[in-house]
């Protein structure tokens, strides 16, 4: 793809026409998927590039959690090692591609929900907004907790090292473990925001939520046991608490919307359990 073809592609206009009746042909929704596609991957391959020149303070801040549990059990316990002649250059290339598709999800997320936003009635546009503003914080909480607590998480676990023996940890399963671990916190934080979106699609009542809260809270833990690589109580009670607590504030939204839902169909002169005409 030429220079000016690659600028089309971002700043051109869009060459999916819709229709008069709002819907768009099969051959015209093909194109804008390649569109968000090629300008996804274009976005990803420069931040590569760009990582590439930043490699060093990409791998401090990665080495960092290890750095504090070896020098917590002392530098003699434990040993980072790249294996193989070719290993050091793959975990180069491995480190960067990470960087640069997390550093660029913003834009790659963006394209898969402009692709699906037309498809959408107003009101489901108008949550999808809410979800999008309110999931991106959460999740970049649940990462900086994951962070904060993996260098007590690995040094429990390399704590089990016997006195005599030295832990050579290769450092591309160490990348793994730091991604899981991180991505588990992540996700963790975003499940009650799912509940709140059953809620407002009258999947999920607040009562229900109530009824099950114990179980809900029981869950919530056996997830943070399952999601965290580490296997520690500790990791595991600084991921399981905080979803409790989002989980609670979940369900008092959703009682609120319950309440509020409740009271608009009454003044429609409906029965709460009766069901109102379709909006068409």
């Amino acid at each position: 793809m030429s220079l000016p073809g690659v600028a089309r592609l971002f700043i051109g206009k869009p060459v999916h026409p819709v229709g008069q009746d709002g819907r768009m042909a099969l051959s015209d929704h093909l194109r804008e998927l390649r569109a968000r596609i090629l300008k996804s991957v274009f976005t990803i391959l420069v931040a590569f590039v760009v990582a590439l020149f930043f490699f060093d303070p990409i791998f401090a801040v990665i080495n960092e959690p290890y750095q504090q549990a070896r020098e917590a059990l002392g530098a003699d316990r434990t040993v980072a090692t790249a294996n193989g002649i070719g290993g050091p250059f793959l975990l180069y290339l491995k480190l960067c591609g990470i960087t640069a598709v997390v550093a660029t999800s913003p834009v790659w997320l963006y394209q898969i929900w402009a692709f699906i936003l037309p498809g959408l009635h107003r009101e489901e546009k108008r949550w999808t907004l809410v979800f999008a503003i309110v999931a991106g914080p959460l999740f970049i909480a649940g990462i900086v907790l994951g962070y904060v607590t993996l260098p007590k998480g690995l040094e429990i676990l390399i704590g089990f090292t016997q006195a005599d023996l030295t832990n050579l940890v290769e450092f591309n399963d160490y990348l793994s473990f730091f991604v899981r671990t991180l991505l588990g916190f992540g996700i963790a934080f975003e499940i009650p925001v799912f509940v709140v979106l059953l809620n407002l699609a009258g999947i999920v009542k607040g009562k229900s939520l109530g009824a099950h809260r114990p179980w809900m809270i029981v869950g919530c833990f056996i997830f943070a046991a399952v999601m965290t690589p580490s296997g520690d109580p500790f990791t595991m009670t600084f991921m399981a608490v905080p979803m409790v607590i989002l989980f609670l504030i979940s369900e008092v939204i959703a009682r609120v919307n319950d309440r509020r839902r409740a009271g608009r169909a009454i003044n429609a002169g409906l029965s709460p359990d009766e069901a109102s005409p379709l909006d068409l």
